[in-house]
């Protein structure tokens, strides 16, 4: 496991790799995200807002068969199009609405992700913080998963677990969540995209709304199991 670095809280630090390792152990390395390239982790990003990720794959697909999973590509298609073609992951027309917009972003670069990924990575945040339908998650998971930028990514699995743990607050805002991770834990990609993908496993198969808990690998660490 690696070592916390001079500087950060010992304590949370040692709270956070204990955690990391017991899921790390129960589950494995879950090869996090899904997506062939850059561009479609992109797009994934998107379509997966408020829908299951089996979803996002069929519409993945749709856009794969149709030789529209390239911004270039992306761009010739109208918006009706793109629409039928992500039908199966919700939202279809808002989500249109998104991709639009990112790959107006991304053409506005020359749809260049190298020279665009090579950006600092609070500036990149910020960058795509401003096109229309990326907020923090999408923003986050875009940074880590396709730009290998060490930045944790925060979702409603993660939130559900701290708060489960004791280590958050309900209303916590999304960066106090986050600042958990970067203030306590190494500055590193491979550690915060395997944490993320832990953290969505134990989600979705044991730490649900209703919760299995004698079935988890935290159990003995969580004040509020239900199994005592």
């Amino acid at each position: 496991m690696p070592l916390p670095p001079t500087g950060l809280s010992v304590k949370k630090s040692s709270i956070l790799l204990e955690i990391y390792r017991r899921l790390f152990d129960c589950y494995g390395p879950q090869h996090w995200w899904p997506g062939e390239t850059p561009f479609e982790v992109m797009v994934g990003a998107i379509l997966t807002q408020s829908t299951a990720w089996q979803n996002v794959e069929k519409a993945i697909n749709n856009l794969k068969s149709a030789g529209a999973l390239s911004p270039e590509a992306l761009r010739q298609q109208s918006a009706e199009e793109i629409a039928r073609l992500i039908h199966p992951c919700g939202y279809y027309n808002a989500k249109t609405r998104k991709l639009k917009a990112l790959i107006d972003w991304l053409g506005a670069g020359n749809d260049n992700l190298e020279r665009l990924f090579a950006t600092e990575t609070d500036e990149l945040r910020k960058q795509l913080l401003a096109v229309h339908g990326v907020g923090p998650e999408t923003a986050d998971s875009i940074l880590l998963y396709a730009a290998n930028k060490p930045v944790f990514v925060i979702d409603a699995y993660t939130r559900r677990t701290l708060m489960r743990l004791g280590l958050a607050r309900g209303k916590s805002a999304y960066d106090d969540y986050q600042q958990l991770f970067m203030r306590n834990l190494p500055s590193d990609t491979q550690l915060f995209n395997e944490y993320h993908a832990l953290f969505v496993r134990l989600g979705k198969t044991v730490c649900r709304k209703q919760p299995l808990c004698r079935d988890c690998c935290l159990f003995d660490i969580c004040p509020q199991n239900k199994a005592r």
